[in-house]
């Protein structure tokens, strides 16, 4: 089976700037797939700050250039805490079965 994906795995936030060499190696990703195919991208930090992530803001202008041309941006706001809004569910689990309120 031949899939047209090409996940690129993201470790940890982009809160610190990422080498120069994954940022080339991204821009060639999305070089290479522009015009052709889909690319979705998700990232926890606004697009104004991927110069600063990406260490170069003419790679980053280059990049943003071909995402942003006939795309569609969707942001999405609140809690993305996973832990969080398992700790909220696992409370209200837990108060509906014993009958307790939750601090």
């Amino acid at each position: 089976m031949r899939s047209d994906r090409a996940p690129i795995p993201r470790n940890g936030s982009l809160s610190a700037r990422i080498p120069a060499e994954a940022a080339s190696a991204i821009f060639q990703v999305i070089k290479q797939r522009y015009l052709k195919t889909s690319i979705v991208i998700t990232s926890n930090r606004p697009i104004g700050a991927w110069g600063e992530i990406l260490g170069d803001t003419t790679v980053a202008a280059a990049m943003l250039d071909r995402l942003l041309h006939r795309s569609d941006v969707v942001t999405l706001d609140g809690s993305t805490c996973p832990l969080c809004n398992h700790a909220a569910a696992s409370n209200e689990v837990c108060r509906v079965k014993t009958g307790t309120k939750s601090r």
